[in-house]
């Protein structure tokens, strides 16, 4: 009968954030979404898919510098569009914003860039946009934390556990992964709503009616979002039968292997994917990262919930981890330092740049990380069996459980910071001419 309650909860708490608006959106714009344009144009001009009344200021552009250029805002095509004309527009990228009265008395609105000449940037970056805030940092390690939970936990159990273990681990085991599962979706859902809200840059009442398609699937986080939501949903599924069930390998294994493609999400959206020199390897390098922490941290919780619940597994669990973590905690020194080299161009951005500062407590982290699973290795794992050791051992483990949450709290910050932009190359001639 729990489970069944359990299995309610979850389904409530997947089911809450889609409620669905009846109110006007885009049904096409000229210029059009991220469009780049090698003629600048004389007008802006968005259709809606039923009627709308338009604003004096119902749609605003402006370029890189802030300086609104859009004028004489009007309606066209019988109420279903909305027109301003610009003035002659230079090379660079526009942000338009838009806003106009639904026909269900909301007022709707959206923001979008197109470039003349260049790319344009994505809406995230838009115009007014002021960039990822100590909020969105702290969901982020959040999130994080929930990936550790989900994946480290049910790679621990995997792998180091015998198939049949006692009930009092497997309520606490499920309780975790499901809870981190669940808690996940929904940090995810919070956090790209912020993203969006801070482009758009409406109050929360406005926000509501907010056009989200153009973060949704015209940007990397947007459709790194889509699909990490759906597939934790699927994964969260799985995890659940495998407890309902009792058939732990059959549910569990396709529940890691598809956590662990999914984790390649914030790679394929982070800096390592789109800020030069990002390349297959660098995103490669970014999943292994993630990865490697998320089972190295969710593995250090679940040894402890061992050592509360378990006492008969708690030397052949320990012995275990104890030589896989120095493994886990490799690859990630080893991936870390390989991004590292790449996003900063020279070794003094390690003390002269806030990313590098950042980085300095990462890998501080990280070591002292590496030290403290080769003292349990070599210190600990000797001495399991003496009588008063366990107790102490828990305190330990409480301590590197700690370590690895500062490592993703840090980690978090460093996604979300911009790394120390590269110098421009010195063209040809002009290095000829200087020699």
């Amino acid at each position: 009968m729990r489970r069944l309650v359990f299995l309610g909860l979850i389904v409530a708490a997947l089911a809450a954030p889609a409620a669905a608006f009846g109110h006007a959106s885009i049904s096409r714009s000229s210029p059009g979404y991220r469009q780049r344009l090698e003629r600048a144009p004389t007008r802006v001009e968005i259709d809606f898919d039923q009627a709308v009344k338009v604003f004096p200021n119902g749609i605003k552009v402006y370029d890189v510098r802030g300086r609104e250029l859009a004028r004489n805002v009007r309606s066209a095509s019988g109420g279903h569009a909305i027109v301003a004309d610009l003035a002659r527009l230079p090379t660079g990228a526009y942000t338009v914003r838009w806003q106009a009265l639904s026909g269900d008395g909301h007022v709707v609105s959206g923001v979008y860039t197109f470039g003349v000449r260049v790319a344009a940037p994505e809406p995230t970056q838009a115009y007014g946009a002021s960039g990822p805030t100590a909020t969105e940092d702290v969901l982020r390690w959040l999130y994080f934390v929930c990936l550790a939970l989900a994946i480290g936990g049910i790679a621990f159990r995997l792998v180091l556990l015998p198939r049949v273990v006692p009930h009092a681990f497997e309520r606490v085991f499920y309780g975790l992964v499901l809870g981190g599962l669940v808690a996940g979706i929904q940090i995810g859902i919070i956090a790209f709503l912020i993203r969006a809200q801070d482009a758009l840059q409406l109050p929360f009442g406005r926000f509501l009616y907010g056009d989200l398609s153009p973060f949704a699937d015209g940007t990397r986080f947007g459709e790194a979002f889509v699909v990490m939501t759906l597939g934790f949903a699927l994964v969260t599924a799985l995890v659940y039968l495998a407890w309902l069930t009792e058939r732990v390998r059959a549910f569990l294994w396709p529940a890691l292997v598809l956590s662990l493609g999914l984790a390649s999400g914030l790679s394929l959206s982070g800096h390592s994917a789109v800020d030069p020199p990002s390349s297959k390897w660098s995103e490669l390098a970014d999943w292994v990262h993630l990865s490697a922490a998320s089972m190295w941290a969710g593995g250090l919780v679940m040894l402890l919930v061992v050592f509360l619940t378990v006492p008969a597994l708690r030397r052949p669990a320990f012995v275990q981890f104890a030589r896989l973590a120095p493994v886990l905690i490799g690859l990630l020194l080893a991936a870390g330092i390989y991004l590292s080299v790449l996003r900063l161009p020279a070794l003094s951005d390690l003390w002269t740049t806030g990313y590098g500062h950042v980085l300095i407590v990462k890998l501080s982290l990280v070591g002292l990380a590496l030290a403290w699973g080769g003292f349990h290795h070599f210190v600990v794992e000797p001495r399991l069996g003496r009588p008063g050791v366990a107790g102490r051992v828990r305190g330990s483990l409480a301590g590197e459980m700690t370590v690895g949450l500062a490592v993703l709290l840090v980690a978090a910050f460093l996604v979300n910071s911009k790394p120390p932009t590269r110098p421009a190359p010195v063209p040809t001639q002009a290095a000829a001419a200087r020699r």
